[in-house]
């Protein structure tokens, strides 16, 4: 174990994007050997502090001390140069490109003026494996891998540049259980190397198992700094959000057993990956799909929202047979769905175009007429979204890339809330967001069900699924394996059914 001592300090540093602040005289102080822990609500500052670190934004004013010496990054390239090495929640991968292409980007090793790509090959390999991700051939194209595996390419790219101080922002959020336990054993190994971790999760086990210190965060100011486990959950959230936590989800209703389902899945079944899938989705409703990640969640999703073709099996909607295949067709009143994605970034907003124009999106035939935009009506329903959701942003004119994860989530929501749809599907929607808007959110979800709404929720959390579901799914190999109803979803009954073990059917007699 090396000795630990101040490897990096940031003193005073502020950042004002026009009238917004978003940091005011913030300190952080980094040691060698040790994780460091920065929580904070979505807008709190972390992003902006990272990527002042990192060199993509240059701070208004302050200082940063390396090694005891001041150090400015006027460059990406320049923070990499001197050991900061940052692992953005965004991924940076280009698809079309390599794995190994991807992890030697910047600087690939060259021989005679060429790349050299044995060479280039086996830094990648090198890399995957101190990464745990050695089952990732360096020669798979990026566009071919799910999101988790995709995520492990982006933090062995950052190990080959050899870090000294390594930033990881929400880099497990799309990790499956089994990646997630390989992360944190590389993170132990290279806190024994001697790096400074600055980690960043909304999830508290993680900080809670991983973190040597923790520095709170809220609104663009560090509010405290401790050592981790020297705060209760309840303490951490309630300096989060400066108010007093009360409990994340709102009470669930008695169920009404002789509704009639809105939507109605018999037999759905899509290629090697959705097996004779039957659900039902009454109004008022909040269905959760469970399951290990990637056992055909999202391929439903994706297949009821009429993404996906040659879908086999038979739709109901109001008791009749629907033919749903594609978007368009699945938004339209007569089916009135809406599907929140899984990557806000790349599937859920147009991030340089404004707030205003990504909100009226997905209602544009609604608010037009002869092709002109009724610009009352619009503004009427996106003042009433903004509300509803509590979206904070400067003004409707700004880029939407320019607001925080949690408020561009809000965005993403409030976007197909505009339509009033009937169907709700979620893939994911708390993915990499603060407590704070997490809770906002399933209150939402369960106004939304009390007012009608049929919701259908895949989450990656078991606590969500207990919290906001009056049912769950639990998927297994894209089949649906076992359904919890009501007290029958416990965290064992869920996990045990994930993993199609025997004993998850004892389980559920044994809760019934």
């Amino acid at each position: 174990m090396q000795q630990s001592y101040d490897l990096f300090r940031m003193e005073g540093i502020s950042k004002r994007y026009g009238g917004v602040r978003a940091l005011e005289q913030a300190s952080l102080t980094l040691k060698a050997g040790r994780i460091h822990a920065l929580l904070g609500e979505n807008g709190a500052g972390k992003s902006t502090l990272i990527k002042i670190m990192s060199g993509v934004v240059s701070p208004d004013q302050g200082t940063m001390l390396m090694d005891g010496q001041p150090v400015t990054f006027p460059s990406p390239a320049a923070a990499n140069d001197a050991g900061v090495v940052c692992v953005f929640q965004e991924l940076s991968l280009i698809p079309e490109l390599s794995v190994a292409d991807n992890i030697m980007v910047s600087r690939p090793p060259t021989r005679f003026g060429m790349i050299d790509r044995r060479a280039q090959r086996q830094i990648a390999e090198e890399a995957l494996a101190r990464t745990g991700a050695s089952d990732i051939h360096p020669l798979a194209l990026v566009k071919d891998l799910p999101l988790s595996r995709r995520q492990m390419v982006e933090i062995a790219k950052a190990l080959a540049r050899k870090p000294r101080i390594l930033i990881l922002d929400e880099a497990t959020s799309a990790l499956t259980a089994g990646d997630v336990r390989k992360v944190f054993e590389v993170l132990k190994r290279l806190r024994s190397e001697g790096l400074a971790l600055l980690y960043i999760s909304h999830r508290m086990n993680e900080i809670a198992e991983l973190a040597d210190d923790c520095t709170v965060f809220r609104n663009g100011s560090n509010v405290a700094s401790y050592p981790a486990g020297t705060k209760s959950d309840e303490d951490v959230i309630e300096m989060m959000i400066g108010r007093e936590y009360h409990s994340a989800y709102p009470p669930k209703p008695e169920p009404v057993p002789d509704k009639k389902p809105v939507l109605d899945v018999q037999n759905l079944s899509w290629g090697d990956r959705l097996h004779d899938i039957s659900f039902s989705l009454k109004a008022g409703e909040i269905v959760g799909l469970g399951g290990l990640d990637g056992q055909g969640q999202r391929d439903l999703l994706l297949a009821l929202f009429g993404v996906l073709r040659d879908v086999k099996g038979t739709v109901l909607v109001d008791g009749e047979p629907v033919r749903i295949e594609s978007p368009t067709q699945a938004r339209d009143h007569g089916i009135g769905m809406a599907l929140i994605p899984e990557d806000r970034k790349t599937e859920g907003l147009m991030l340089p175009m404004t707030v205003r124009e990504n909100l009226s999106f997905a209602a544009l035939d609604q608010l037009a007429k002869n092709g002109v935009i009724d610009g009352k009506k619009e503004q009427t329903l996106i003042d009433r979204m903004m509300k509803l959701l509590s979206i904070k942003a400067g003004n409707l004119d700004v880029p939407v890339g320019t607001l925080s994860g949690g408020n561009q989530q809000k965005v993403v929501i409030a976007k197909w809330l505009m339509r009033s749809p009937r169907i709700v599907l979620l893939n994911d929607p708390t993915r990499g967001i603060d407590v704070g808007t997490k809770q906002e959110i399933y209150q939402l979800l369960r106004r939304l069900a009390d007012e009608g709404a049929a919701i259908l929720f895949y989450s990656t959390d078991y606590a969500e699924l207990i919290g906001c579901c009056d049912k769950v799914l639990v998927l297994y190999d894209g089949a649906v394996k076992r359904q919890l109803v009501g007290s029958e979803i416990t965290e064992h009954a869920l996990l045990a059914s994930a993993l199609n073990l025997p004993e998850a059917e004892r389980v559920q007699e044994l809760a019934s």
